[in-house]
């Protein structure tokens, strides 16, 4: 929920600057702006598509808008079949410079990490669904029913096992378990790692709500080159060839999606940074859990308390 709730706030920051800076494609470039983030959602989540690819997508179907309302403005829209040109020549005149470039390596470097972290809670969650519930053997519940009525038979009921006779019967009970163990320590310590990985400058709640500001930059690059890239559009693509037709304004309700967030200003206890250090922090205590199952179990509720009498398996000690 905290990654949604990230990437509509990206979101909105981005599309918040056409509607503020560059009213007059507003309209446009705020749906070039929801499929990019539709496609840092599917990214994210676990859809196989390339970052590359749908940051390069992004800067391809936004140029044509920048070059019929920033570069070579006129009364009408560029044709369908001429705006079609300008998405194809991108590339290769590269209007934003390196922007498009350096957007690139931020979201796979960001993105990436955080992908995977996401994945890694999944298989976590299975992981301790999957022995939420044990089968025990038949050697298993011979023991355990012995060690736990046999003083019965002899009047002893309020008699509970000694502590190294628990811990021998529940171990053995818990055999499968213990091979989960060291799988679960390195699972936890590539969380560790992980999450390690997704701070610092590749941070990506850093690298998606500053996204906008990366855009502002591309926008500033086309239009101060304007002249120049008009002349290499022309001899690529030809003059303009315009259909007559008006953009609509600005529609975007900066603050539809805002109501009842809490996020996020840089420092705060709410930020995604600081919810995963706790997490992680959470979890840490229970590196062991697994190989300690059977010590927790004798120790918080099966096996008599150290210097009480207890049942051995033949007689109270």
């Amino acid at each position: 929920e905290t990654f949604e709730m990230l990437i509509r706030l990206a979101e909105n920051y981005t599309s918040a600057l056409f509607c503020n800076a560059y009213r007059s494609m507003a309209a446009e470039a705020t749906a070039r702006v929801q499929e990019f983030f539709t496609d840092v959602g599917l990214f994210l989540f676990g859809t196989d598509i390339s970052t590359e690819e749908f940051v390069n997508r992004f800067f391809d179907t936004l140029f044509p808008v920048v070059y019929n309302h920033v570069i070579n403005p006129g009364l009408t829209d560029i044709s369908l079949e001429y705006a079609e040109c300008l998405r194809t020549v991108q590339r290769d005149i590269r209007p934003f410079g390196n922007i498009s470039k350096k957007a690139v390596g931020q979201m796979g470097r960001s993105l990436l990490p955080s992908r995977t972290f996401l994945q890694a809670l999944n298989l976590g969650i299975e992981v301790i669904n999957t022995t939420d519930h044990l089968h025990f053997s038949k050697d298993c519940s011979r023991a355990l029913l012995k060690m736990q009525y046999c003083p019965h038979c002899q009047g002893l009921t309020l008699s509970k096992p000694c502590m190294g006779y628990c811990l021998n019967v529940i171990r053995g009970c818990l055999a499968n378990m213990a091979e989960v163990d060291l799988h679960w320590r390195e699972y936890i310590w590539s969380l560790e790692e992980l999450s390690s990985a997704m701070s610092g400058t590749y941070d990506i709640e850093q690298v998606l709500l500053n996204f906008h500001s990366l855009v502002n930059d591309a926008l500033i690059q086309a239009r101060v080159n304007g002249p120049e890239l008009s002349e290499q559009v022309n001899k690529l693509c030809g003059p303009p060839v315009r259909k007559p037709s008006q953009s609509p304004g600005c529609f975007f309700d900066q603050n539809k999606d805002n109501q009842g967030f809490k996020m996020f200003p840089r420092g705060s206890e709410e930020t995604l940074a600081s919810r995963r250090k706790e997490f992680i922090s959470h979890l840490r205590p229970y590196k062991a859990f697994y190989g300690g199952l059977a010590d927790q179990l004798c120790g918080n509720e099966l096996a008599a308390a150290n210097g009480l009498p207890c049942w051995n398996g033949e007689d109270v000690v």
